[in-house]
Formats: C-alpha cells, structure tokens, sequence
C-alpha cells in the first residue's frame, strides 16, 4: 500500500492521535447508578466504553463536550482496537441520536403484522409478558418458550429464561453465519477458529482470502492487520468472482464462477501434495490419515479444476506454489459469513486442511492460541433442568451441530414437533433480515402465543411482535464484562457515558424485572449490575473503580505458537490433525471434501451474491443518520456487459424478481467490470419496510426478501443462501 492509501485507510478508519492523549485523562462520571449526573460539566469529559455497533466490542473512548455527547474514539490500550474505530464505530453517536429509536414499551393492538400499537409502561408491558408465560409454563412447559439473541447483551434476558426454564436458545450468528466454519475446523483440528477469529494476520507472509472481503467486512482488527500486511508487501491472493475491495489490494486475483470454491481447494492441494510442497515434518508428526488423504484429492488437478471453476491452470498451478514458498506463514483465511451453498462444513474443512498441508495450525503468520482473561462467573443457583430435549436437531439429523440451529426452532415452531414451541423472546436480532425465506418465519410466527422482541430500533420483526420493548443503546448502559479471547488477555468494560432520552431501560434492568414478575428474585440477589461486576472482578483480583476509569485492563500475553512453547495438543478422535476423517466417514459423510457442481441458474438469471458494507452492520444501522450519510441505499452490482444486453445504465432504479416470482423493492445500478456475468451483488440489510424505521423505509432492496431458497448443509444444519437467482425488471 502506498503512502497515499495508507493515509487515507487511516482516515477512514477513525483514528486520531488524540485518542492516545485520552488515556491518560480518562474521568467517567457514573456513580453507582445507571443515571447519569444532569449537572453539565464544562469542558471535555472522556468515557471509556466498548463498542456494539458490530460483535466485535471495540474498546472505545466517548467524549462530552460540555456535558452533551461529542464524539467516539478508539481505546489506544485496547488490543481490538489499537486506539481506532471503524467508520461504524466512529457513527455510534447516531445511534444515540436516531429518532426513529423505540421510545418506551408497547403492546400490539391489531393483528401482528399491522404494527399498531399502544404505549404502556414498563410494569403493564411486564406482567403482560410474564403472564403469557405463566399461561404457556402450566399449559406446555418452560421448554415451549424460545430465545433468539445476538451479541453480549442477551446474556442477562438468557439468564432469566435459563431460569424460567428455557433450553431452546440460538443465534442467527452460528447457523446462518460462521457455523460451517467453525465445524470445519473442529473436524480437522479439533478446535475452533473463535471470535474474534484467532488469525495470525499480521505476521502472514501470504494471505489467501476466499470470498472473504476484508475493508468491506470491516473487522477492525483484522483490516487494520490486513492493511499492515499490504504496507509491508505481503503476498496476497484474493479468489471472488467479485473484484472486491481487498482484491484491489491482491498480488493474484482469480475471478472465481460461484460455488466451485472445493474444486479450487482440491486442485491446489493436488498440486502440494503432488509437487510435495507441504510441511513435511509438520504433516508426518501431526497428521492422521494422509496416505488416504493424498489418494482421494489425486484426481483433482488444476486442468480438470478449470473446467469448473474457470481459472486458468497456471494461475492454479502459480498460485499453489507461492502459498508453500512462505509456509508455515501462509494464511488461508477462513472467513466469517460462510453459509453459502449447502456444503459449506467441507468447504472450510478444505480450507482447515490445505492450511494443515503448510503447517500454519499453531504457527506464527498463521493461526494463533488465544487466552483470555479467568474471570469467575458469578454464583447463581442452578437452573432448573429442562424436562424435554431441544427442538432444533431431533434424532440428532445434523450430527456435527455444536451450536442450536436457528432454522430448526422455527421449523418446530411452525410443525408443533417434536413439540409445541409457543413463546419467542427475540434480542437485538432481525429475524426477517437474518433467516432465509420470510414467509417461513412469519409463519411460525403465527403459531405463537407469545413473542417478545427487544431491540433499540422499530426493526421488521418487531412488527410482527405482541410486544416490544425499546433498549437503552450501548452509551447508556452497562454490559457484563468483556474478556474475549485473543493474542493476550483482558478485559474492557461497557457503562453508561449519557441517558437515554426516553423510557429506554438497560437490558439487565429488563431481565432482573422480568425475573421478580415471574418470581424468580432468587436468581438476581444483586441489585444493580455494578454490585455483580464488582464482584466478578474483585473474584479475579481486579477493582471495578479501575476499569471504569480505565476501560481495559490488560493482562499476561502468554506463548501462542508452538515454537513458543505451546504443547501442540489436537483434540480430535484420534488425537492427531485429520486430513481423513473416520468420525465424517462413521456418520455416513466424506471422510475427505469432495466437489459437487452447483445448480446453474435459469436461463436470463443470475446468481444473487451478498456481502457487507464498512459503514453498516447486518440490518441495524440504515436508521443511523451519521452512517445513513455514507451510505444511504444499497446498488445491484451488474457486469458491464450484461448491462448493455439488458439496456440497464448506471444509476437507474430497477427492481430484482427471484425464481419464486418475488420482486424487490427498487434498486440503483452500478454498472462494473469488477464482477463476472453469471452472478450479481448487493450489500445486505437495506429495503426496510418497517414503517415505523421512516429514515430508512424504502431505501434501496433487501436481499433477504429474494432469498426463499436455502440448502440445508446435512452435517451441520447451516443454511446455504447463495443458492438465488435474480432478472432484472426495468418497470419501476
């Protein structure tokens, strides 16, 4: 990267060299309470924080300029964010200001779906909500209700359930997001790849990314990371049949046909192996299965790869060739969002396996152990134990799910087996955005005697609620403690900088209520969340009067590869790294990935792809007007060709119709040459139709409409969504 690119990654990523100057000024201004003190202080405050603008809980600095909220910095003694934001993080102060937020509770009045509503208060939106679920308890059973959440402020509202009784608990986040992956790994190596994922980036000599759009996906620590490799001339090959971002930044750019991903892998590995560019030592000492291994991928060559994927047999060849020269610091990214196309756990576990034929597993420039932070829990009594098993794997159809799938609470939902599923409790999760085929969820929804959603915005699922509760956003709350595990350990705090400036209630006030309405008291013996953060951190030797001030509070780094000292431990069947899998093959699967061809679109149709924006996070900021200024509506990528065959120009507004007939909002063209002809793209999360979002109602198309086909992966239960074709309808 040169100088010029470099500066300007940096500007857009939100740092200032006055974050640094901050953390030796840090003065927060709670005191005991989750009210803020009115009194306006004159001059600049400086409150440490952590990010919810995404998963990735950035530490970060607020500042109030006499006494009225200013702006938001990176924490520089944060490891996550090393003193920068990204522009996401940089905007949460339209998260405060957004005035379509939920304002105070309400109760459905008309039929779900209508959004007509009443506001009531907190105590009449709470005995609604737990006389329901008294009603549902004595009728099916606690098992009945369900809860969707996403991210660290669900964990108070699922410790209430947990108490209720509550054993169906999910996230969009493993089954329609990184569920594959990490099931692909574990079957390699017998570990995960975790979160923040445990990359090794910065130290990578090369860096293969597969579909994987770093600087558009903004993970702040791996694109800085990725910038930092890029400045340092780091070898980089992007496959994508998308010339994203990150491909602008690629040594080697290998435009790839969509869902021919296993048969470039198999080729590549068929080229290690064959040439014997592995680790050989590395394979010998830790490796289970590989004579059976090489002898499956030894059809797999570049030449027959060709045919399918459309990349040139050299640039296979070449390309092979240079990840082996700077082995073990070669780097196959695994990526995040992997739900592609129904075989998405043998595509990662290709890519688990063609990292383990270059030895990065454990390796600098590759794969890290990560640590975290021991904190002890706090002493609750034990929850009740469930009387039925979960609903969302029965007979164990999914054998390798480790996580509960989110599909299959719906799809019990709507069957009523193996029982009846009667309660929803939905936290800051979209459900309509995030789940494949809309009409599904709506119709299980229909089958509820009770659905909860709390969130800080009106989004589409909380229109179909009966009841919904509006949050306090992230500046004017705590959160439990942060201690993620990564290259060293900590821990970070999240607190109130400002209040929120309606009826909004912090998500651990909401539970603690809901619990007392229930009678479940016993379960919160503290009062306020300070007294159980002072005791987790007093349990660990740690002074919550500290973090406040501080932020972070930083910890040992331990040895994290193995020519640190780490005792290379692979806790698989065999204890070893399976390139054969015998419990895959047990199970009635491939014991090694095996490539099927995808199904071709109809004729005048094209693949629909989806990705993300670096100034949105899924569909939860389009409302945000500081993040709505720089990106306001999303476009639909077209080829240039394909444009001109279908009289479409740049900039004109059409509409997409998908092989079911259903037809989206209208959407902007971008005529490019940075994508192939067969596919089209669009970022995800816009084409709101929640009318009560009326800054972003109508803006732009959602993909999530379009997608009523999904692939179900039989090893895990992951939905594969990238299994959509769209037309172009030009009537507007």
């Amino acid at each position: 990267m040169n100088s010029i690119s470099r500066r300007k990654f940096l500007k857009i990523t939100g740092f200032s060299v006055g974050a640094v100057a901050a953390a030796s000024a840090l003065s927060p201004i709670v005191k005991g309470s989750e009210k803020i003190n009115k009194e306006k202080v004159k001059g600049i405050q400086k409150i440490p924080t952590y990010c919810d603008i995404c998963f990735w809980k950035c530490g970060a600095i607020a500042y109030l300029k006499d006494g009225a909220l200013w702006k938001i910095e990176g924490n520089p003694n944060d490891p996550l964010s090393k003193g920068r934001l990204c522009p996401r993080g940089t905007g949460g102060i339209g998260a405060y200001s957004d005035p379509d937020r939920l304002r105070s509770p309400l109760i459905r009045t008309k039929e779900r779906g209508e959004e007509k509503w009443k506001e009531v208060t907190w105590d009449e939106a709470l005995d609604y909500i737990a006389s329901k679920m008294k009603k549902i308890k004595s009728e099916y059973g606690p098992e009945s209700v369900a809860f969707f959440s996403h991210g660290i402020g669900g964990n108070f509202l699922k410790h209430t359930l947990k108490a209720y009784g509550v054993n169906n608990i999910s996230a969009p986040s493993y089954a329609q997001c990184r569920g594959p992956r990490d099931v692909g790994f574990e079957l390699t190596f017998g570990d995960g790849i975790g979160s923040p994922e445990r990359t090794d980036i910065e130290n990578a000599k090369c860096l293969v990314l597969i579909g994987s759009h770093l600087g558009e996906n903004m993970h702040n620590s791996q694109a800085q990371e990725f910038a930092n490799a890029v400045e340092r001339d780091s070898t980089v090959i992007v496959v994508d049949p998308r010339f994203s971002v990150a491909a602008s930044k690629a040594k080697y750019y290998l435009p790839i046909k969509p869902g021919t991903d296993i048969a470039l892998l198999l080729a590549w590995m068929n080229v290690i192996v064959n040439e014997k560019l592995y680790d050989v030592e590395y394979v010998n000492k830790f490796g289970f299965g590989f004579e059976q291994f090489a002898a499956e991928i030894s059809p797999y060559t570049p030449e027959w790869a060709y045919t399918e994927t459309g990349i040139d047999v050299e640039l296979i060849r070449t390309t092979a060739r240079v990840m082996a020269i700077n082995k073990p610091a070669t780097l196959i990214h695994p990526g995040r969002h992997v739900t592609w196309y129904g075989d998405d756990a043998q595509r990662s576990r290709a890519i688990a396996l063609l990292n383990a034929l270059l030895g990065s597993w454990g390796r600098k420039g590759g794969f890290f152990f990560p640590s975290s932070y021991s904190i002890p829990p706090y002493p609750y009594p034990e929850y009740p134990k469930p009387g039925k098993d979960k609903v969302d794997n029965p007979d164990n159809k999914y054998p390798f799910a480790i996580e509960e799938i989110t599909t299959g609470i719906r799809e019990a939902t709507i069957t009523g087996k193996p029982y009846p599923i009667k309660g929803w409790f939905i936290y800051a999760t979209n459900l309509i955005h995030a789940l494949p085929n809309e009409e599904e969820t709506i119709k299980a929804i229909q089958n509820l005697d009770l659905m909860v959603v709390v969130d800080v915005i009106p989004s589409e699922i909380a229109g179909w609620a009966d009841v919904v509760l509006p949050e306090s956003v992230y500046l004017e709350r705590y959160d439990d403690l942060h201690a993620s595990s990564f290259k060293e350990t900590f821990v970070g705090i999240r607190q109130p900088v400002v209040e929120s400036p309606a009826d909004q209630k912090p998500n651990w006030w909401i539970a603690k209520k809901l619990a007392d309405k229930l009678g479940l008291g016993n379960y919160f013996p503290w009062q306020h969340i300070e007294e159980y953060l002072d005791y987790r951190l007093n349990a660990a030797g740690l002074s919550l009067d500290q973090l406040k001030k501080e932020g972070i509070i930083r910890g040992e780094k331990p040895p994290i590869y193995f020519e640190d000292g780490i005792t290379p431990e692979f806790p698989t069947p065999s204890g070893k790294i399976e390139f054969y899998s015998l419990q895959l093959a047990q199970a009635g699967f491939d014991p090694v990935p095996k490539f099927t061809r995808p199904d071709e679109p109809p004729a005048g149709y094209f693949r629909l792809l989806f990705g993300r924006s670096p100034v949105h996070s899924f569909s939860r900021t389009q409302s945000n007007r500081i993040l709505m200024d720089m990106m306001e509506e999303n476009e639909v990528w077209v080829n240039n060709d394909i444009a001109n065959r279908y009289g479409l120009a740049n900039g004109q507004y059409i509409k997409l119709k998908n092989q079911d007939g259903i037809i989206s909002n209208k959407v902007k063209v971008k005529v490019t040459e940075r994508i192939r002809t067969d596919c089209v793209y669009m970022v995800h999360g816009f084409g709101h139709n929640s009318k009560m979002l009326k800054g972003a109602y109508g803006k732009g198309a959602s993909d999530a409409q379009l997608i009523t086909k999904y692939k179900i992966d039989p090893i895990m239960g992951g939905t594969g969504m990238n299994v959509n074709f769209v037309t172009f309808e030009t009537e507007v």
